[in-house]
């Protein structure tokens, strides 16, 4: 049993190795981990820097826009949902302490959305309270992107070569 998983977990990384099933395998897990989807896209990013060290810049790239992708995807949710309340309550909704820190920060606050369990949900309120879209995603970028580099060159340079055996 044991053998089998080993050479299951090799042949996973041996695929997502490649490049043209890699990126996408980071495209989509980081899109959708960017959603209200409770998924982590860091080790899928992780992975695939790890299988072929060469195409670091390049699944950052791909992870940064996956992931800016699905946190414009929660903007327009927020968005939507509003004007959907709107419509049916013809009054503004409450504005809580949280609501009222993010009007004040504006769309800067969104460079924060790279943080677990907030971030998600800060960009579908930054489309609720309409916030500009364009800053919103240029801070997301930023945030996500940045996360992104850090987390992965960091495990990259402190997980020992032992430690990843399983891999060879």
């Amino acid at each position: 049993m044991e053998a089998w998983l080993a050479q299951l977990i090799h042949d996973l990384l041996a695929a997502l190795a490649l490049p043209q099933v890699g990126l996408v395998a980071v495209f989509i897990i980081t899109f959708v981990s960017a959603t209200l989807l409770p998924l982590g896209s860091e080790p899928a990013v992780f992975l695939v820097a790890k299988a072929d060290p060469g195409m670091f810049w390049a699944v950052i790239a791909v992870a940064t826009v996956g992931n800016t992708l699905g946190g414009i995807t929660s903007w327009w949710v927020g968005y939507g949902a509003e004007r959907a309340v709107e419509a049916v309550q013809h009054r503004e909704p409450p504005n809580p302490r949280a609501l009222a820190w993010l009007k004040r920060f504006g769309p800067r606050a969104c460079v924060l959305s790279w943080l677990p369990i907030v971030g998600d949900p800060l960009c579908a309120v930054a489309g609720w309270l309409r916030l500009p879209f364009w800053p919103c995603v240029g801070w997301m970028a930023l945030g996500k992107g940045l996360r992104f580099i850090c987390f992965t060159a960091a495990l990259l340079w402190l997980v020992p070569e032992s430690w990843m055996s399983w891999m060879q």
